[in-house]
C-alpha cells in the first residue's frame, strides 16, 4: 500500500513538474508585462508630484528674487 501511495506521490509531482516547466515562460512574460506597467504608471504618477512640486519652488525662487531685486534699488536710491 506504501508502494502505491509513493508511486501517486511521485506521479503527482513529475505533473507538477511537467505543469510548471510549461507554464514558467508565461508567467514569466506576464509578470515582465505588468511589471513594465507599473514602472510607467508609478513614474508618470511620480513625475507629475515632481513637477507640481517643481512650479512651486521656482514660484517663490522668482518672487524672492524679485524682492532682492526691489532691495537693492531702494538701497540705490
Amino acid at each position: 500500500m506504501s508502494d502505491t501511495n509513493e508511486s501517486s506521490n511521485e506521479k503527482s509531482q513529475d505533473l507538477r513538474s511537467r505543469l510548471k516547466q510549461i507554464t514558467q515562460p508565461l508567467v514569466d512574460s506576464l509578470d515582465s508585462k505588468l511589471r513594465d506597467q507599473v514602472d510607467h504608471r508609478v513614474d508618470d504618477r511620480v513625475e507629475t508630484l515632481l513637477a507640481a512640486r517643481l512650479s512651486v519652488i521656482e514660484r517663490a525662487i522668482a518672487d524672492l528674487d524679485r524682492e532682492v531685486r526691489e532691495m537693492k534699488e531702494q538701497g540705490r536710491a
